[in-house]
């Protein structure tokens, strides 16, 4: 057995069984704040950084190439997922749910060469959703065996990795946000489509055969799945032209911004778990607008996306809009590579 006191006071036993194959490391931080490693095997930790918003990042090695897993737990025996990545020679993660809890364990588990879907992993009643941005406004979810695409373009090449979509929501007709090659290519052979009436209109009839049209408002039950229709507008989007979404995954409602301003819909929402929030100028949100409306509904958890230009230029801030929102309201800002 091996022995930990905390930098607060607190003594952890943890059984050496826990360094077992797979490698993995495992590593105790107290409040966020003081931090000590133990049962260290290949994977290893490097620094840590306990940052003023609140998140707690993690450097470790790895092999490059190698699928790893890096896993959390608040008593070193249940152990989740965080993320999975395709680890590099240095690594790195921020736990941006640190400022919320009195301790976490982390290890990582290295899972070798692997097709699995990289991203950050989110638990819901019925197992664990993977988050995995794309480009832009454009990111896949894979729920077991499911995958669902959100505003897909680009065409075949972005998803050539991933497995084909069984659903695929359209926000609106903007073609960052559409094409009809791309949903073509990606699509499974019982996939469906969940598009506004401006996109169902313009597919060729082959594509509207798989697709839902849904106007704002609506909602429709599809692979097993709630999906509901959200206003979806400002002065660069006319009303009724395009939908956000919320998707209901395991008891977890996803909610998909698509091109909107700071409306009352959107503010009005309600038991957000996840929530993927446009803010990009001139076409979306301004900073302050994006942070007033997620402090209006509250999610467990916030995606700023679709912050920049899809070429990447002309970014707004991501890190004010985390200062913004802050931490006395619980609200989890994960800033991720969407350029």
């Amino acid at each position: 057995m091996k022995r930990l006191t905390s930098s607060l006071s607190r003594t952890i036993t943890v059984s050496a069984s826990l360094a077992a194959a797979p490698p993995l490391l495992i590593l105790l931080v107290a409040g966020g704040i003081g931090t000590r490693a133990f049962a260290q095997t290949p994977p290893e930790f490097t620094a840590t950084e306990s940052r003023t918003n609140g998140d707690f990042v993690l450097r470790w090695t790895g092999t490059p190439g190698s699928t790893q897993q890096l896993q959390v737990s608040s008593n070193l025996f249940d152990w989740s997922t965080l993320t999975t990545s395709l680890a590099t020679a240095n690594n790195q993660q921020a736990d941006t749910s640190a400022a919320y809890r009195d301790w976490r364990a982390y290890r990582v588990v290295d899972l070798g060469i692997t097709n699995l879907l990289t991203g950050d992993h989110v638990p819901t009643a019925k197992g664990e959703v993977v988050v995995h941005p794309v480009k832009h406004a454009s990111l896949v979810l894979q729920w077991g065996e499911r995958m669902i695409y959100n505003d897909p373009v680009g065409g075949a090449a972005p998803y050539s990795k991933f497995p084909r979509a069984d659903l695929v929501l359209v926000s609106h007709s903007h073609g960052d946000h559409f094409d009809a090659s791309t949903l073509s290519a990606v699509l499974g052979p019982e996939g469906r489509i969940i598009a506004p009436a401006a996109v169902f209109s313009s597919l060729s009839l082959a594509l509207r055969a798989k697709t839902i049209s849904l106007a704002n408002g609506q909602s429709t039950n599809v692979i097993g799945l709630m999906v509901e229709a959200i206003p979806a507008y400002n002065s660069n989007h006319p009303k009724g032209t395009g939908n956000g979404y919320v998707v209901t995954i395991g008891e977890r409602r996803f909610f998909f911004s698509g091109d909107t301003g700071d409306i009352p819909e959107m503010r009005a929402l309600q038991n957000i778990d996840v929530a993927f929030v446009c803010m990009n100028l001139p076409f979306t949100m301004t900073i302050p607008q994006a942070v007033g409306a997620v402090r209006a509904f509250q999610p467990g958890i916030v995606y700023p996306y679709h912050f920049a230009n899809p070429d990447g230029s002309n970014k707004s801030n991501t890190n004010q809009f985390k200062i913004q929102v802050g931490t006395d309201l619980g609200i989890e800002v994960r800033l991720r590579n969407w350029y």
